[in-house]
């Protein structure tokens, strides 16, 4: 079960192969020719191809052994501009439980990655409405991923490979909008810098700053702008729209990652082994403890 976007790696450099959603005039990327979709349809002739959300509805989990979606040209959409996608596209949240409802079938059990990607993409643009957005699908994700499995024989680990420089300043008061400005406790009216201009609780430390543009729900809308990094006057701006880019501090053509220990949870056989810090390459002894992984490949060598 393979799904999710970059189909333009995927098809010849020529329009006669562009998907019936193709945004561009030529979809495809690859220059040796080849059309990996129809080579992999060759290969698996009972397998189940999908580009959209309508072809994805009716894939029957229950008779179903292979199953390869690409519902993008480029990247998926972000969660909070899904719906305006030309053909639809499932949430990741729809794609985990499909692929659960279809691995779930093989007696010996699988092996499911699930990336919220996009959570990535969101702080580099300096959008934290669209990061925040794709994290709670992430949390439905995880939650899809919970209910269909049995924590006895299922181990689930849920982290991240990096942090991002996204900050959470001053004082607001309990109940306040994680995307508006600070207001404190006992006051009605935002908290003032020493500068005289208000602030709002997250911000970057570096990027392409702040945007103002309603209710825009790409986030990837701020790369045809100038940089605006540093203080704004956020007096008349309502920072709590889709469209809202947070500050950032220093001038940059995207956000960066951070250094941040991130954090890893989990549930299932093993789950014990994840506490405290951990070295990321004890995740995979981790996942190789609950699964045998290396005792199978042993075995397969043999």
């Amino acid at each position: 079960v393979v799904m999710g976007g970059g189909r333009r790696h995927f098809l010849p450099n020529d329009a006669r192969f562009n998907s019936p959603d193709a945004r561009s005039s030529v979809e495809g990327d690859r220059t040796d020719g080849r059309n990996l979709v129809t080579e992999w349809q060759a290969q698996y002739p009972q397998g189940v191809y999908v580009y959209d959300k309508a072809g994805f509805d009716s894939v029957n989990a229950a008779t179903t052994s292979r199953l390869f979606g690409l519902f993008n040209e480029s990247h998926m959409q972000y969660e909070a501009d899904r719906g305006n996608d030309v053909a639809g596209e499932p949430s990741l949240s729809e794609m985990t439980a499909k692929a659960i409802d279809i691995l779930d079938n093989d007696p010996d059990g699988f092996f499911l990655t699930v990336e919220a990607g996009r959570v990535d993409h969101a702080h580099h643009a300096g959008s934290a409405n669209g990061a925040l957005t794709d994290t709670i699908e992430l949390a439905e994700a995880v939650k899809v991923a919970a209910d269909q499995t049995n924590p006895e024989d299922t181990l689930i680990i849920v982290t991240a490979d990096h942090s991002h420089v996204f900050t959470m300043a001053g004082y607001p008061k309990r109940g306040n909008p994680i995307l508006g400005k600070v207001v404190s406790i006992g006051a009605e009216q935002p908290e003032l810098a020493s500068d005289d201009l208000p602030y709002t609780t997250l911000g970057y430390a570096n990027g392409l700053g702040m945007r103002d543009y309603g209710s825009e729900t790409d986030a990837d809308r701020t790369y045809g702008d100038p940089i605006n990094a540093g203080r704004k006057d956020l007096t008349n701006v309502d920072t709590t729209t889709p469209g809202f880019h947070q500050e950032s501090l220093v001038p940059l053509g995207s956000e960066t990652h951070a250094g941040e220990d991130v954090g890893i949870y989990a549930r299932g056989p093993g789950a014990h082994l994840v506490t405290g810090t951990n070295e990321q390459n004890m995740i995979y002894h981790i996942m190789d403890y609950a699964s045998d992984i290396s005792g199978a490949a042993n075995l397969a060598v043999r």
